[in-house]
């Protein structure tokens, strides 16, 4: 938090992403009105006092529905976030600590293979062959995400295996996973925070981008990224319905990019000595 306060867009970050997580959390007493709730006489109003972001097309409210949006978001975000981590980090160790013909499946073989296939076509391709949802949304995200993770951990994990504190552990009999988890992981996850937060920025766009092209959660379940979608057509002549689900993703990929810069500054030595933290 110290650090936050002379860093202003870190502050503005931490301060947009507990907005974001309130929405998420408390959406069913934060949205005025239930964000399915169809008032066909109410269809495409504009900003009023008794519907702040309009209405959409249906009549539903946008501020309720970008409120709720946040949730979709904020899950998928973190799931897939989690699960990209889980898998980089077995992936990336096992490769980086046993180096030799494993290292080389994995680095030349398997990663080359995900890398070679934009991670949202795969992901469009798993989705539409499994269907649309939550879990296979999570899922189809972390097929392409797993692999910058894992090349991270993979070099961390090459420059530490080598270190004395790795080799005084191996001398005294420790096992491999006891070494990897309690001594190297410990010492390599600051990197690997840094790109977990920019990750999330990355996974929050992927998931709007999916339910753009209608392979997310399914309606009436608003999602930023359908909410586009369904305001495209009224882009000219209700543009509110484009231009708060709009915002909502651009200030939350923002600040997950602003909390990822300031931990990379915050982290590394350099950066704080001439900072002056």
């Amino acid at each position: 938090m110290r650090h936050a306060r002379h860093n202003m867009l870190a502050a503005i970050g931490i301060v947009l992403v507990a907005i974001f997580l309130i929405f998420a959390v408390f959406a069913p007493w934060i949205a005025p009105q239930h964000p399915a709730a169809i008032h066909l006489p109410a269809r495409l109003d504009s900003v009023s006092s008794t519907h702040w972001f309009g209405t959409d097309e249906l009549g539903r409210d946008i501020l309720s529905r970008v409120i709720y949006g946040a949730r979709i978001s904020m899950l998928v975000g973190s799931c897939v976030v989690a699960t990209s981590l889980l898998l980089g980090l077995i992936i990336g160790s096992i490769a980086g600590y046993y180096g030799g013909a494993i290292d080389r499946f994995v680095n030349v073989v398997l990663m080359n293979a995900f890398l070679s296939f934009p991670g949202i076509l795969i992901a469009i391709a798993f989705v539409a062959f499994r269907g649309p949802g939550i879990f296979n949304l999570v899922i189809a995200l972390s097929l392409g995400g797993w692999v910058g993770y894992a090349r991270l951990v993979r070099g961390q994990v090459l420059a530490a295996r080598e270190r004395e504190f790795v080799e005084a552990a191996r001398a005294l009999g420790a096992s491999d996973l006891r070494i990897v988890v309690q001594h190297i992981l410990p010492n390599i996850i600051q990197p690997v925070i840094v790109q977990a937060a920019i990750g999330m920025a990355g996974a929050i766009l992927a998931e709007a981008t999916m339910s753009f092209l209608g392979l997310g959660v399914p309606p009436p379940t608003a999602s930023w990224g359908a909410m586009l979608n369904d305001g495209r057509g009224y882009l000219f002549s209700a543009p509110h319905l484009v231009v708060f689900p709009a915002l909502a993703v651009m200030l939350a990929v923002l600040s997950f990019n602003f909390i990822g810069d300031a931990l990379r500054d915050y982290l590394d030595p350099r950066s704080r000595i001439e900072a002056g933290l």
